[in-house]
């Protein structure tokens, strides 16, 4: 069987928060269609610490997903949306021509665990009208001693809800006792492997903590094991024909449309409203690169 690709991650700030990046980094941009991963803790707070905050910010031709594992995040946005979400469950924003949003830890949070990823909109959908999407409740099913949850697409039979516009997978794996277990895999997808807790195994090899596993396409089957109270997430999907520009909080095949998106948001434009019942200044996006 072929082996698999180790990706390092990278540490930044995200509201307060130190997070391990492992997409996009140099190895890696994309993972079919997921262009961002964040692995968000474990953080712990003392009591009254502020915990995360981070403030207005703009996003266009994206969907952000949130799988929340420990704590409570408040997402608010421009469109008026306002939804806690709760251990077990995922956000997905479609930013599509451009929304604005929030996201904060709610008071007295003791500690945070979550992976924040971004997909990639398809080019039929990158000027969609944007919208916003809570699914409390997804598939869940115990195999080969694993508690299997499907975040988003299909696999093994089972269907998740969540609103989708390409091919793929997002699964999380939790082995509380510990297992060994066999994953078929779409042979036309590449996938990623990401350790959420614990250690965890890749066809017998160690997967090193916080480090992303990057299998190619054509594989049938991957063979995973996880130490008692482990977590695996895998995500997938069809190979990018065109891989994207990522520039700060916007995503685009095309670069200008980031340049006028940076525009509209700097000059405080009416496609970037305001989040309401946020106290707090909006982000300032950095200069762009190739200006």
């Amino acid at each position: 069987m072929s082996h698999w690709q180790s990706i390092s991650p990278r540490t930044t700030d995200v509201g307060g928060i130190p997070v391990a990046r492992v997409l996009p980094v140099k190895e890696r941009r994309t993972i079919g269609p997921w262009c961002f991963l964040d692995h968000i803790g474990p953080a712990e707070f003392a009591p009254g610490e502020r915990g995360l905050d981070v403030g207005p910010h703009p996003h266009i031709r994206l969907q952000t997903f949130t799988w929340m594992i420990e704590g409570e995040i408040l997402h608010k946005d421009s469109l008026g949306s306002l939804q806690l979400i709760r251990p077990g469950q995922v956000n997905l924003m479609s930013a599509g021509h451009g929304i604005v949003h929030t996201e904060e830890s709610v008071p007295d949070t003791a500690r945070l665990h979550a992976a924040q990823l971004w997909l990639v909109l398809p080019p039929e959908q990158e000027e969609m009208a944007p919208r916003f999407d809570h699914y409390p409740t997804l598939p869940r099913w115990q195999e080969q001693g694993a508690e299997l949850t499907l975040l988003i697409g299909e696999h093994d039979g089972h269907q998740a809800p969540t609103l989708a516009f390409s091919p793929l997978i997002g699964l999380d794996i939790h082995a509380p006792a510990g297992a060994r277990l066999t994953l078929p895999l779409n042979v036309h997808f590449e996938h990623g492997l990401f350790p959420l807790e614990g250690s965890v195994t890749i066809d017998g090899t160690p997967l090193a903590a916080e480090h992303l596993a990057y299998l190619a396409p054509e594989r049938q089957s991957v063979e995973v094991q996880l130490a008692p109270g482990a977590r695996l997430l895998l995500i997938g999907g069809e190979p990018l024909a065109l891989e994207p520009t990522i520039w700060w909080n916007f995503v685009s095949r095309d670069r200008a449309a980031i340049t006028q998106a940076d525009e509209e948001w700097r000059s405080g434009s009416r496609r970037f409203g305001p989040v309401p019942g946020y106290d707090g200044p909006r982000l300032i996006s950095p200069p762009l690169p190739w200006k």
